[in-house]
This record gives C-alpha cells, sequence and structure tokens, in this order.
C-alpha cells in the first residue's frame, strides 16, 4: 500500500492561523492519525464550547476521554459526564456538536453496538469509525 498523499487547497498562505491548524490537525487524522496527539489542538471559539451546559460538558469530555480508535455508548458518556441518567441528553448533545470530527461524536456509538445517527450520514459515521479502527492497527504493528 502506498500512504495516502493530503493536499490541501490552494492559497493555504492566506489562512489564518486558527485555520492553519485546523487543516493541519484534519490533514493529520486523515493521512497521520499520530501526529494528532502532537499537534496543537485548533482553538474552539463555538459558544457552545465556552458556556457551562451539560452539552457543552459532555462534548468536552468526549473530545478529552474517547480516544482515537475507541467507542463509547451514549449511556457511557452520559455516566463519564457525571449524569448517568442523561443518556438521551448526550444524543441531542452530539447533534449540537459544532466541530464534528474534532470532537469526535461518531464514536459515539448505541449500547447494542449500533451505530446510531449522525449529522453527516449513517455511511459517513460507519466511514469514520472503520477509518479509525484500521488506522490504530496500523499504529499496533
Amino acid at each position: 500500500e502506498s500512504p495516502a498523499t493530503c493536499e490541501v487547497c490552494e492559497g493555504a498562505e492566506e489562512l489564518t492561523e486558527a485555520l492553519k491548524q485546523c487543516t493541519a490537525w484534519l490533514c493529520a487524522y486523515f493521512c497521520e492519525p499520530a501526529r494528532t496527539r502532537s499537534l496543537p489542538v485548533p482553538a474552539f471559539h463555538h459558544p457552545l464550547l465556552q458556556q457551562d451546559s451539560f452539552t457543552g460538558q459532555v462534548l468536552w469530555t468526549l473530545w478529552r476521554d474517547v480516544k482515537f480508535g475507541e467507542a463509547v455508548s451514549y449511556k457511557q458518556l452520559a455516566d463519564l459526564a457525571g449524569n448517568s441518567r442523561a443518556a438521551r441528553a448526550v444524543g441531542g448533545a452530539m447533534r449540537s456538536n459544532p466541530i464534528p470530527i474534532i470532537i469526535p461524536c461518531h464514536r459515539v456509538i448505541c449500547s447494542s453496538g449500533q451505530t446510531g445517527n449522525y449529522g453527516g450520514g449513517n455511511l459517513m459515521k460507519e466511514w469514520l469509525l472503520s477509518h479509525e479502527k484500521l488506522q490504530k492497527e496500523k499504529l499496533a504493528y
């Protein structure tokens, strides 16, 4: 297998520093996932991520605690966020996620093991989970 190549749109030098960080992070996510750990995290300026709310807490918990190649159920994420009875609210938080992939709501699945819904479509969610699983297996060798 030849390594995947990542291309950034022309004019990338005109991007703001925050967009350059985001571009570098996404490029690493898709092409060299191990690098994401060493890159600066893009700034999260969205108001939802700034306020003290259960949704914000769930999103930050997901970003911090559920690692690349892992999956967690809505109930498990509710537990991690401090309210074990809020699995449905976790689903609402996933729908409100302003930066999917960076805050990896695709890693949240049903307790039954089914993938559940995803704003980008269920095929995209399955692809992202598969991508992470394959990349994690490659890193293990």
